[in-house]
């Protein structure tokens, strides 16, 4: 017997493990992906250990999954301008802690964990109607559904947002992102370099991959947004990484062209309010979040386990308590989210729009003050931990029909 029926929108990594979240605590589950497939949306991610702790919990294979790495942020010299020190037990029961993957990979281990049945390809959102007890959904083919919970992970241009909350404006952050990864035959030094000059980042960290080790990188510049991508890749990225140590050249020079991919940086503000009747947001359709943060992917992974958590504490058919339960998850998640992501956001501004006069005198302080290394080198981890304690200290929820079922 099932505590309810949940329908998710979106196939992303926010979608499936609200998906497996909830199967997990007795929800009967339909996820709806509107294309044929199911795609990585990019190709080279980082996850922080909330959101590899959260994997395991609802039942995702997390044995390699990622090359383990200790970060360093430095200048385009070589010199350390902070290093994310994690404790040293979160390093022993994560492999070392922060790990690069390759997006494909992620996506095949929980795919993996969905059970038969639950994903549903070519279901495209049209329409949803709140009927207080429970939530209507149209599909473009034409067939209907219904729910008693609706979930929108459906990304930065969110339907189930425009539907509860009405359209609202991109952020243009007015900054592109060309990633690349290989693989050697050598394992990885387990060490990740964030390294900025005057306008530009060039990094790397170590990544796994169906057992096969190498490397991502990236170069992070300004941009206009109206104007036309490069039309050689490697060829600005080499450019670009010119006076940067030739550890990241030499990778950037020996990528596969078919291994890279460019994209635009683009958020939104936070969203004072998720939730609306039976319906609610995860991931990047309530808080979408530059990659300065590294941590887009694994917020969304960390909101579905915290919502089946909430909604398995209630009376499914209680509307008052479902409307709750949503306020409580997203009351929860906000604080951590909204400072993510805007603290992504002006750090994209302090590394690349910041006027050019002031940009000697920032980076004086980078090179010769620990004001970065209390930005990022300490707090980061403080907040990390965190977040992995709020996971560990999570009451056991009962899904409602089983409290019952033992009260018997």
């Amino acid at each position: 017997m099932a505590s309810g029926r949940i329908a998710i929108i979106g196939a992303g990594p926010g979608g499936m493990a609200a998906a497996l979240a909830a199967i997990r605590v007795g929800f009967d589950v339909t996820l709806y992906e509107r294309a044929g497939e199911v795609k990585a949306a990019g190709n080279i991610l980082n996850l922080w250990p909330p959101p590899q702790k959260v994997l395991k919990l609802i039942g995702v294979d997390t044995e390699d999954l990622g090359a383990p790495c200790q970060v360093f942020f430095r200048n385009a010299r070589g010199k350390n301008r902070a290093v994310v020190n994690l404790p040293e037990a979160v390093v022993r029961e994560y492999g070392g802690g922060f790990i690069g993957l390759l997006r494909w990979g992620l996506y095949q281990r929980m795919l993996a964990a969905l059970p038969p049945g639950v994903l549903r390809l070519g279901h495209e959102l049209r329409t949803i109607e709140d009927t207080g007890r429970t939530v209507r959904l149209g599909f473009a083919d034409g067939t209907n559904a219904e729910a008693d919970v609706v979930i929108g992970a459906d990304g930065l241009r969110s339907m189930v947002r425009a539907q509860l909350w009405g359209d609202q404006p991109i952020r243009h952050q007015r900054l592109h992102l060309v990633g690349g990864y290989l693989f050697l035959d050598e394992a990885p030094d387990g060490i990740g370099v964030i390294s900025h000059n005057r306008t530009t980042q060039v990094s790397y960290t170590p990544i796994r991959h169906e057992g096969k080790s190498g490397y991502e990188w990236w170069v992070l510049e300004a941009c206009d947004p109206d104007a036309p991508p490069p039309a050689d890749l490697i060829g600005f990225c080499r450019t670009r990484a010119a006076g940067f140590p030739a550890r990241v050249q030499e990778l950037i020079a020996a990528t596969p062209p078919a291994h890279l991919q460019r994209w635009e940086i683009r958020d939104r503000p936070p969203l004072p309010q998720w939730s609306k009747g039976r319906v609610t947001l995860v991931g990047d359709a309530a808080h979408p979040t530059s990659p300065y943060a590294a941590y887009g992917a694994g917020m969304s992974i960390e909101d579905g386990y915290f919502l089946a958590r909430e909604l398995a504490a209630v009376e499914i058919a209680d509307t008052a308590a479902v409307q709750g339960a949503l306020q409580r998850y997203e009351d929860r998640r906000k604080p951590h989210t909204a400072q993510v992501t805007q603290g992504a956001y002006h750090t994209g501004r302090m590394f690349h729009h910041l006027p050019a006069p002031l940009r000697p005198i920032r980076d004086l302080v980078f090179d010769h003050t620990p004001f970065l290394q209390k930005m990022v080198g300490d707090d980061m981890p403080a907040h990390i931990v965190a977040q992995l304690a709020e996971i560990e200290n999570a009451e056991p929820y009962v899904p409602a029909h089983r409290r019952k079922e033992d009260a018997a």
